[in-house]
């Protein structure tokens, strides 16, 4: 849970994360049906008839669901009309995690917290993230791009945690940070983040997915989006994928990027998936339309 981050003065990092995940707890978190969702798709004995009882209990989530599952972004050959034949077509896990993406836009909204951050600049990024990690994932056929496109959407989950346990003191990071001309930082967010919380937005962001009970993918992500080869050799993949949608996002301009001080790609990352670089540039230059697409299906 403290993978990314560095002991605080008091050496207490375990203790600064879990009270920030618990001060949350009552605030803004998933909503109940998406919790039961995620806890019927992890149990093996769960069935599709038992997905689409839960999903029927919320109309409102049907219909998002429906309307992610239907759009353009998605791409399929033709419209689905009820959660059972998404079910039956897509299967539980895909559903699951269309469903857990279709909540997560209410946790991004609060308005500008100062002139350097605001949640929704924050959304913007993610959905680009998002949006890339699913589109390197069917480039490559890597599989799972479902998976891939929640990762993107929830890598930088733990400036929410910040933003809604320590306001202030996240106010603070901002206001010590420098950016250059063109608004990119000159100054490490995450040292800064450890500095003044006793741990940065990766170790917050994994110790959420946690309590959430995502699978360790998402965990993996959250805390090594910035560093995948940290991770052991079998868990880098989807990491790997937000790794690179992360930094295209950024060289796009697309929203948020106070974490990256430079949006240049390591190769070696590239290579952990066996990317080249033009094809992560062809990719580039097709997210414009692609973005276009998932904004219209997950904007706020």
């Amino acid at each position: 849970m403290t993978t990314g981050t560095t002991t605080d003065a008091t050496g207490n990092v375990n203790s600064v994360i879990d009270n920030a995940i618990r001060s949350i707890s009552h605030i803004a978190t998933l909503p109940e049906i998406t919790l039961k969702i995620i806890e019927l798709v992890e149990d093996p004995t769960s069935t599709a008839q038992d997905l689409h009882t839960v999903i029927a209990n919320d109309p409102a989530l049907c219909s998002r669901i429906l309307k992610v599952v239907n759009s353009a972004f998605y791409g399929l050959p033709r419209q689905i009309g009820s959660i059972n034949r998404a079910i039956v077509l897509l299967g539980l896990n895909a559903v699951k995690n269309i469903a857990i993406a279709a909540s997560l836009t209410k946790l991004f909204r609060g308005g500008d917290l100062c002139p350097r951050f605001s949640a929704r600049e924050l959304w913007i990024h993610s959905m680009a993230t998002g949006a890339g990690s699913k589109v390197i994932c069917d480039q490559l056929k890597l599989g799972l791009p479902d998976e891939a496109f929640l990762a993107g959407l929830i890598h930088d989950i733990g400036i929410m945690v910040e933003m809604q346990a320590m306001r202030e003191k996240l106010v603070k990071v901002f206001d010590e940070m420098k950016f250059d001309a063109s608004g990119a930082p000159t100054t490490d967010m995450r040292a800064l983040e450890t500095k003044l919380f006793g741990a940065d937005h990766c170790a917050f962001g994994g110790a959420l997915c946690e309590a959430w009970k995502f699978p360790k993918s998402f965990v993996h992500v959250a805390s090594h989006h910035h560093d995948p080869s940290q991770l052991p050799s079998g868990n880098r993949m989807l990491a790997s994928v937000v790794y690179l949608a992360d930094r295209m996002a950024a060289q796009l301009g697309y929203g948020f990027r106070g974490d990256l001080q430079t949006a240049e790609i390591n190769k070696a990352v590239c290579d952990e998936i066996s990317m080249t670089l033009p094809q992560f540039e062809s990719i580039k230059s097709a997210m414009p339309k692609i973005f276009e697409d998932v904004q219209a299906t997950f904007g706020q």
